[in-house]
């Protein structure tokens, strides 16, 4: 089964502290952590990971960050060949604080403009796509030229970009801040009926299969016509940083190898959740089989 994953690539270092700094105070950690990062990046090293065949599409520098993000992808048995160095292009990098006290991470991210499609012919084959928004135009022909692949969009950021993009994927699965912006909905997650009313503005804006992500609170959809709210697992947080990108991965992982989607967002919100109790996003990434097993640890 072969996965194509286009989307934005940036390279994050992570300061764990026990508390949120004050400003004009020197700090010392004992180490940092550096690794990949970005939503379709994250997802597609998570795929990889857990041993599916994936192509990775992104733009990154010629520079030590995008070095360091192309070696990350071959160590995990990632196909780097439509990750693009481009000159004078200044990798993105981010630099979070995780604030372990209460599991929050702040993030400062350095981004070049936007590049909108890869340089490169992307006439890939592809049984499933995941994207993020980054890279709209390449992302369309990933899309438009495999008609009949599982494909899903990491929608975090309203733009005309995302809109077009979700109208076009299997599975549109969004944040609730995005759900909230598109559709001018507050969503108390008290009440169901606010819940409802997002959904099926979403769901008939897009005409697609939709997943509102409510973060601790599980996961909202609609499966064989009743609305469902699949619980998140709880955990001790000390960092949520890539939990969301995490989450999509799974996600994906789990809708294209045949599981109901009930099961897939079940076991995506077990991957996530297992994340958050480590510092790092993809240092965080549970092993397959420890997803598998973890409803059978559940005392």
């Amino acid at each position: 089964m072969k996965v194509v994953c286009v989307g934005h690539s940036t390279y994050d270092t992570t300061l764990a502290m026990n508390e949120y700094p004050k400003e004009n105070v020197k700090y010392r950690v004992e180490k940092h952590i550096e690794c990949g990062g970005g939503p379709a990046s994250n997802g597609a090293y998570l795929l990889a990971k857990w041993k599916m065949d994936v192509t990775m599409l992104s733009i990154v520098g010629k520079d030590y960050y995008g070095d360091k993000i192309i070696d990350d992808f071959r160590q995990i048995g990632a196909n780097t060949s439509y990750i693009e160095q481009k000159e004078g292009y200044q990798t993105s990098s981010s630099y979070i604080i995780a604030n372990k006290s209460n599991g929050s991470r702040t993030i400062i991210t350095a981004k070049s403009n936007p590049i909108r499609a890869l340089s490169q012919d992307v006439a890939l084959q592809a049984d499933v796509i995941l994207i993020d928004g980054e890279h709209p135009e390449t992302a369309k022909k990933v899309l438009l030229n495999n008609p009949l692949a599982i494909s899903v969009l990491d929608a975090g950021r309203v733009n005309d970009d995302t809109k077009e993009l979700g109208k076009m994927v299997t599975y549109l699965v969004c944040s609730k801040d995005f759900a909230e912006e598109i559709s001018n909905i507050q969503i108390d997650t008290n009440n169901s009926l606010s819940l409802i009313e997002c959904y099926e503005f979403l769901k008939n804006y897009f005409k697609t299969n939709v997943i509102i992500t409510l973060e601790a609170k599980g996961s909202f959809t609609q499966i064989d016509d009743k609305y469902e709210l699949i619980p998140s697992i709880k955990v001790t947080a000390v960092d949520s940083t890539g939990a969301g990108d995490i989450f999509h991965g799974a996600f994906t992982y789990f809708i294209s190898n045949g599981y109901s989607l009930k099961s897939a967002i079940h076991y995506a919100s077990i991957t996530g959740g297992i994340s958050v109790t480590r510092i790092g996003s993809r240092n965080s990434i549970p092993t397959l089989k420890e997803v598998l097993e973890y409803d059978t640890n559940i005392i």
